[in-house]
């Protein structure tokens, strides 16, 4: 895999700046313009870091990694690390999920577990809402959308990993980021519990990751499903920028 360098980001810059170039033919860009497009493109390339880097820090804790040892990979102290890292992650049981949910659970783990992935990423949670009839696969038939063209290209993206530990699975910072939408959704719609459809928009609403490109290359659409959403399922889609 290869990095862009600094002249791939500038082109990609000027691409898709739209304001950058003045009309009427004038020599100087629009460098406030350039300035803005750059600025926000580094937070994006900062956000996916910071989340790899944690990703990382949240493995190493749950195989037995002290604080003072990942300060000193990571190049900071023991305290620096743990104050930008140590803050809990909000823990989602079986209490929280709809039966279809949990049962959909079962299969996320399966993949992860059969392809020795020691975390959850967006492509288990996908595979798992689409292993069987729920409330997700009846919103993406909703959205015109085949569930089980999404389940097959979903499991063209699963790769097989090295890990023996099937016991204590971390979620990523895209899956952790998809649930909370789900619960987002849950709760604006005064659900009880998060159900299988909650997750998919959660998925799909995250916009990065494994699962929200199988969606968007499989045509789904959040404003198509809320549309064509029955009246029995939530009607509470909220897309996220």
């Amino acid at each position: 895999m290869s990095l862009p360098d600094l002249d791939d980001l500038i082109a990609e810059v000027d691409r898709t700046c739209d304001t950058a170039h003045r009309p009427g033919g004038q020599e100087q860009p629009d460098w406030l313009a350039l300035l803005t497009t750059a600025a926000h493109l580094a937070g994006r390339l900062q956000a996916l870091a910071d989340d790899l880097v944690e990703d990382y820090v949240e493995h190493c804790r749950m195989h037995g990694c002290s604080w003072t040892d990942i300060g000193a990979a990571l190049g900071v102290t023991r305290q620096a690390v743990q104050q930008r890292f140590h803050a809990p992650h909000k823990r989602y049981g079986p209490e929280t999920m709809s039966e279809d949910l949990r049962r959909a659970m079962t299969h996320v783990k399966r993949a992860a577990v059969q392809h020795r992935n020691n975390y959850i990423g967006t492509e288990h949670l996908l595979w798992g809402l689409t292993e069987e009839d729920n409330s997700a696969t009846r919103l993406l038939e909703n959205a015109g959308v085949s569930p089980e063209t999404v389940h097959r290209a979903v499991a063209d993206r699963l790769t097989l990993g090295a890990s023996q530990a099937a016991e204590r699975i971390a979620w990523t910072p895209y899956s952790r980021k998809a649930i909370a939408l789900a619960e987002a959704r849950s709760e604006q719609a005064g659900a009880a519990h998060i159900d299988c459809a909650d997750l998919l928009v959660g998925l799909a609403g995250v916009g990065r990751g494994v699962a929200a490109t199988v969606l968007a290359d499989a045509g789904f659409d959040l404003a198509a499903a809320e549309e064509h959403a029955p009246n029995d399922e939530p009607n509470k889609i909220t897309p996220v920028a």
